[in-house]
């Protein structure tokens, strides 16, 4: 049971300072590492739709590989083995780690929703005048996103929760500030509740962000 009194004297402004400097460094890291994990994700869809069988099996193999790869074994190897001697900032490996991750997800799940799409639409539409560019950007596109937008939305959800690892490598995000607040102040339940709180009011929101975009855009039945 959290205790009132004692939880409001922990949220000091001091408190508040750090989680926010923790919470930035965790947004940072989930947002660029989507926006980098969705480009690739978006070169390896097309890869595996290539022609150039090389192509596709250097899809295949990059995504078996990394997505049976734990993500911290990921980030540990590009941290203190691949970059190690760059000079790169963690962050910018947590993101490229990240993005690596992301990317081997986030490409099965655009893989599973093109091909959800009716392929009779599409021959409709090339019969109608529509050439191969046109088709696909104005029927295969649009319906492809409605499909994965549930998927994608739990991807970034995921995506959230697994920078909370990102404490191995130095960098000190919201899990970590979480942890320190709790050692320095002898109260670990109150911060760890307070941490639990965040990351579920953060989570709500991207899922709240999604519910948005799905009735501005409209939704597949």
């Amino acid at each position: 049971v959290v205790h009132l009194d004692g939880f409001i004297a922990f949220i000091t402004a001091d408190t508040l300072k750090v989680i926010w400097s923790g919470l930035k460094v965790t947004l940072l890291i989930t947002a660029a590492g989507l926006l980098l994990g969705t480009l690739l994700a978006a070169l390896l869809c097309a890869a595996s739709r290539s022609k150039i069988i090389v192509l596709r099996v250097a899809e295949k193999v990059f995504s078996v590989v990394v997505r049976g790869t734990p993500v911290l074994m990921l980030l540990l190897l590009l941290f203190y083995v691949v970059f190690a001697r760059t000079g790169m900032s963690a962050i910018m490996v947590a993101i490229i780690g990240f993005g690596l991750n992301t990317a081997a997800h986030v490409s099965e799940i655009m893989k599973s929703a093109l091909m959800a799409v009716d392929a009779g639409q599409v021959k409709a539409a090339r019969t109608l005048g529509f050439s191969a560019w046109h088709a696909f950007w104005y029927v295969t596109f649009p319906q492809a996103v409605a499909f994965a937008r549930p998927m994608y939305r739990n991807a970034t959800i995921n995506l959230l929760q697994w920078t909370s690892v990102v404490g191995y490598v130095t960098i000190s995000d919201l899990t970590r500030v979480i942890n320190q607040l709790g050692a320095r102040s002898a109260k670990p339940f109150y911060s760890l509740f307070l941490g639990i709180v965040i990351y579920l009011f953060v989570g709500y929101m991207i899922h709240l962000i999604f519910k948005l975009t799905e009735r501005k855009g409209g939704r597949v039945r």
